[in-house]
């Protein structure tokens, strides 16, 4: 890996090869900068922070409904299951990267399969964040503004608290949300930068599984609450095939794979990659677990694909209105804070898509803002048009997720060009890639049928 010789500052820069594709550190950006404060390696619970706050995004609102197609017991066994199957690939990626000192996704893909690869891994990842921030902003816009994406008008917070007005309308209010808080965090241009909003956004999370765990509760004292279905409901051949739609959102949920090398360049103790990965896996399901089950438990087959929508409602307890407003604000600003950290990953690939062998975007300020700006604007205009959250959790789980997450670490260790892999690893990557290529098809398959036959009935 070569050294960049481009800055005056005695702190090294890693050569665009390393990290132009998708996830490496660059450390001092301007080379005229007076002062650079010393890096010392990410902390522990920064890293796990970071890595967590990547995990748990839009995935956590969409799971509830996932659970009510699958049944409470399947729906938390996958909810474990693909948890492991996501340490699993992950380590996969560490061994091999830390055995061939490989310092990005991207340059480990291309290292192994060539330029097509690297190419393959940025355009997934481009497809897959370009996605999942959509899904954010969507949310956002719910939140805030209110939707009526299920053919029923669920108001917003400004809608509630003021009455319907054009300055609290969908595109108005993700417009300022834009400049006035997504464009200022994604400004800066080092991933460690973010640990106290990744820390925070973790926090208002807990604050969301807190409540609706509470709520939950008291209703299930009360009575209030129907008995959850244990198992799904089968009554023919297609209610089989739609149980698959679940799968994309379960994959999408837990994708962090594009922000691990950032996280352990970022760390003094290469060691610690392991830990912190299996750390914040067993945070991140943990809180999943609970959403799921008390979210489900709280609002039974009522649950909407984004559950947030579903806190406009009397909760039949006191002061519901109350505990509405702060379950919605409290998980509105995590999505803000989680927004960052995936865009980070987006700007590097698609940067390397577009200037692979340019000098890293984080040295050519000019560029950095062209494409943050063309980014924030797609992500916009996007969100304005699409109405559920359930529609681009489809496409992007069941195509670039699965393949950043389970069938590209799966090839790399079956073609273990580091030598690091055993029989136990190969035999997992083999039935990794069977489980994802057979699960997510029949998603695809399943997920076009119903949108046909939506099409139809309108």
């Amino acid at each position: 890996m070569g050294i960049g010789n481009g800055s005056s500052s005695d702190v090294p820069i890693v050569s665009h090869k390393a990290t132009q594709d998708e996830t490496t550190l660059l450390l001092p950006i301007k080379a005229d900068e007076d002062a650079v404060h010393e890096f010392n390696g990410a902390s522990f619970s920064g890293a796990v922070f970071n890595l967590s706050t990547t995990i748990v995004g839009a995935g956590i609102m969409a799971l509830p409904a996932s659970i009510k197609m699958l049944g409470l017991i399947p729906g938390i066994l996958m909810i474990i299951l693909v948890a492991l199957l996501t340490e699993a690939s992950i380590d996969m990626l560490v061994r091999c990267s830390h055995q061939g000192k490989i310092t990005s996704y991207g340059w480990l893909m291309g290292d192994t399969f060539g330029q097509w690869g690297r190419i393959a891994l940025q355009v997934s990842v481009v497809i897959n964040n370009i996605g999942v921030l959509i899904v954010y902003m969507i949310i956002i816009g719910d939140v805030l503004s209110g939707t009526s994406a299920t053919g029923v008008h669920h108001s917003g917070i400004f809608e509630g608290w003021f009455g319907p007005h054009v300055w609290n309308s969908r595109p108005v209010v993700l417009l300022a949300t834009t400049l006035l808080v997504l464009a200022p965090l994604v400004s800066f241009k080092r991933l460690d930068s973010l640990r106290y909003t990744s820390a925070l956004s973790v926090a208002l999370a807990v604050v969301f599984v807190v409540i609706t765990a509470g709520v939950a509760i008291v209703r299930l004292i009360q009575g209030t609450v129907e008995i959850p279905k244990l198992f799904p409901e089968i009554d023919g051949i297609s209610s089989v095939w739609k149980l698959f739609t679940a799968v994309p959102v379960l994959v999408t949920a837990y994708i962090c794979h594009y922000n691990v090398h950032s996280i352990d360049n970022e760390l003094e103790d290469k060691t610690q990659i392991k830990p912190i990965v299996q750390t914040s896996l067993g945070l991140c399901s943990s809180v999943y677990i609970a959403t799921s089950f008390f979210a489900y438990l709280l609002f039974g087959e009522a649950t909407l694909a984004d559950v947030l929508a579903n806190f406009d409602s009397d909760l039949r307890i006191p002061f519901s209105s109350v505990f509405n407003d702060v379950v919605r604000v409290s998980y509105v600003v995590h999505i803000m804070l989680v927004f960052p950290i995936v865009f980070f990953a987006l700007r590097l690939n698609l940067d390397g898509l577009l200037f692979p062998t340019a000098r890293h975007i984080s040295r050519d300020n000019r560029r950095f803002t062209i494409i943050t700006i063309s980014l924030l604007a797609v992500i916009y205009l996007a969100a304005i048009f699409i109405p559920s959250i359930w529609d681009a959790f489809q496409f992007t789980g069941a195509t670039a997720a699965v393949l950043i997450g389970f069938i590209f670490p799966a090839m790399i260790i079956l073609r273990d060009p580091y030598g690091v892999s055993t029989k136990r690893d190969k035999v997992l990557a083999v039935t990794m890639i069977v489980l994802a290529v057979v699960s997510n098809s029949v998603a695809l398959y399943s997920d076009t049928l119903n949108i046909f036959y939506r099409k139809q009935e309108a």
